[in-house]
C-alpha cells in the first residue's frame, strides 16, 4: 500500500475547511512550502507529529494501517 501523507493532510484540511495560509501559519511556514509538503510522499516524523496535533488527527494510523495489511498478507 503506497501512502501520500501530503495528499491526506490536504484533504484533512479541506475536511475541517481550514486555509492552507491558516496550517502554514500554525507551521510556521510558508505557503510555498506547505505546497511542497503536499506534494512530497513522505515527510519527517516531528513534522508529522505537529501536524497531527495541529489538526487533531493522528496520521500516523495510516502508516500502522499499513504495517498491519503487510503483516496480514505474511500469514
Amino acid at each position: 500500500m503506497q501512502i501520500n501523507i501530503g495528499n491526506l493532510i490536504r484533504d484533512e484540511l479541506r475536511h475541517q475547511h481550514r486555509t492552507n495560509a491558516w496550517l502554514a501559519e500554525q507551521l510556521h511556514i510558508d505557503r510555498r512550502t506547505l505546497q511542497r509538503l503536499y506534494n512530497k510522499p513522505s515527510i519527517d516524523t516531528q513534522q508529522l507529529l505537529r501536524i497531527s496535533k495541529i489538526l487533531d488527527k493522528d496520521f500516523f494510523h495510516y502508516y500502522s494501517e499499513a504495517l498491519q495489511e503487510v503483516a496480514d498478507v505474511a500469514t
